[in-house]
């Protein structure tokens, strides 16, 4: 048991499925829910205001998305350690999460005691990738050379993912802080770097990479 237990902050918009991870993980003697958030906004602020030890984030927010508060902590604090734990299991986006800075990806559709020992992983500096993930990482590489993970900078991901929601230029300039037309400059350099004429292909290709 460590002297001090690790204190954790909560991230996903559901207050039930917050309780359910709270209550899981205060089991363990050496880990303590310091603060909980339901929204990426307000996830930034509480992590400033506690400065938790390990930072649990499911990627699928309304508003400003898991990604996007991954760049604003990692701007802020390069050592941040942060465990991603997603519904999702594409090996995309737990790519994207590690390269934007993320210790750890974790699915729910794992035991619960594997979130647990991540919590503890991650707080001792390594980084951890539940089994499911691990594998389909293994196999990225096998895709095309389209992959849009593979094919955009961080910030071009993020509005990629953005974009083929079917949100208007503004909507997603509001969420980035951005300018509408640096919005546009966005989508006209994503399209050039996938060789995509059309929003319809970029839907496309985010579904065939299991992206939406």
């Amino acid at each position: 048991m460590n002297a001090k237990p690790i204190r954790i902050m909560l991230v996903d918009d559901h207050a039930v499925v917050r309780a359910g991870f709270r209550r899981l993980l205060e089991q363990e003697a050496d880990i303590r829910v310091v603060a909980e958030a339901d929204s990426g906004e307000r996830a930034y602020l509480l992590y400033v205001e506690h400065a938790p030890d390990v930072l649990v984030l499911d990627l699928s927010m309304p508003g400003v998305s898991g990604f996007e508060i991954i760049r604003r902590i990692t701007e802020r604090q390069s050592d941040a350690k942060i465990l991603v734990f997603s519904m999702h299991e594409d090996a995309s986006l737990a790519v994207r999460a590690i390269q934007l800075g993320a210790r750890g990806y974790v699915t729910k559709s794992n035991a619960p005691e594997v979130l647990a020992t991540a919590v503890v992983a991650v707080a001792a500096g390594q980084l951890f990738l539940s089994d499911d993930v691990a594998k389909a990482i293994a196999v990225l590489k096998l895709t095309g050379n389209d992959n849009p993970v593979q094919a955009l900078g961080a910030r071009e991901f993020e509005i990629f993912r953005l974009l083929v929601t079917g949100r208007p230029a503004a909507e997603i300039a509001r969420i980035l802080n951005l300018s509408t037309k640096t919005i546009a400059n966005y989508h006209t350099v994503i399209k050039q770097k996938l060789h995509i004429g059309s929003d319809v292909e970029l839907v496309l290709l985010a579904l065939r990479h299991n992206l939406l």
